[in-house]
């Protein structure tokens, strides 16, 4: 039988778990936001996590679901709006609980627009290139999509604009950015288009193909969901065996934080950047 707890990972050259703010410091500040961000960024966190969707004309915007009516003012799918209509919608009242008596959002004139604008996955670019330090930021892709592989297509394209999606040009020299996604299929584009870009396979379940460590053909990095880590222990050395990290979400419970030390993964994907790296003794 296999204990609820194995062995902490005794690897001598194991370098510290990477805390990745989830959607930003998203337990201070509305998430996808640039204030959550900056503030992942201010808290030391060592990567930043975003999801993306494509606009209706074509822009790579970083919103969780299919429809903005849970983080914004407004209703309908990313995928029939463009920029400029995610533009007039407020995007961070819902976080502080806004409103006024007739349930309308207060007028935005006054407000912090890092707060409540959309944001571009080109302006968080311009913010993980412009750090003082290196901060890597970790992409997913959602799926399904009406836009389907053109998602992959313009990701890649912004990508090469930054120097991001070149191959490694020395032994020393790694992407600051990988693709994580649900979908194989997603990551098999991303590799085709650009090899240089590590990908991230995301599990909500281990399904028995997986089970064993395994991931799809050229994926390097687990991302399984913390409900299989609690389930499962042991997949994270099953992993490690077969030579892939782990990159393990969401994880804000401090006893989940410590298993996840105890287990070895090499990366915590939190809402809580800053008091996740405190337990962990990093600051």
């Amino acid at each position: 039988m296999t204990s609820a707890r194995p062995s902490q990972d005794a690897r001598p050259d194991r370098p510290a778990i990477s805390v990745v703010a989830h959607r930003g410091a998203s337990e201070d500040a509305p998430e996808h936001t640039l204030a959550a961000y900056r503030k992942a960024i201010e808290d030391g966190a060592d990567a930043l996590e975003c999801d993306i969707r494509l606009t209706a004309d074509g822009h790579l915007v970083c919103v969780h679901d299919r429809r903005v009516n849970r983080t914004s003012n407004g209703r309908g799918a990313v995928s029939a709006l463009e920029l400029a209509d995610l533009a007039t919608l407020d995007f961070g009242s819902w976080k502080e609980g806004i409103e006024d008596a007739c349930g309308e959002a207060p007028d935005r004139q006054h407000e912090d627009p890092e707060r409540t604008s959309v944001l571009t996955l080109e302006r968080l670019l311009e913010l993980v290139t412009d750090a003082d330090r290196r901060v890597e930021l970790a992409i997913e892709t959602k799926h399904p999509t009406r836009w389907a592989g053109q998602v992959e297509e313009r990701l890649v394209e912004l990508l090469g604009r930054f120097g991001y999606a070149k191959p490694a040009m020395s032994t020393d020299w790694t992407s600051p950015v990988r693709v994580m996604s649900f979908s194989a299929r997603s990551l098999h584009r991303l590799r085709a288009a650009a090899p240089g870009i590590p990908g991230v396979y995301l599990m909500q379940f281990l399904t028995p193909r997986y089970r064993d460590g395994r991931l799809p053909v050229g994926v390097g990095i687990a991302g399984p969901g913390m409900r299989i880590i609690r389930a499962h222990p042991e997949y994270v050395a099953k992993a490690h065996r077969a030579g892939h990290r782990v990159h393990v979400w969401t994880v804000n419970d401090a006893a989940d934080v410590e298993l996840c030390q105890e287990l070895g993964v090499d990366a915590v994907i939190t809402n809580r950047p800053k008091q996740v790296r405190r337990q962990l003794g990093l600051g």
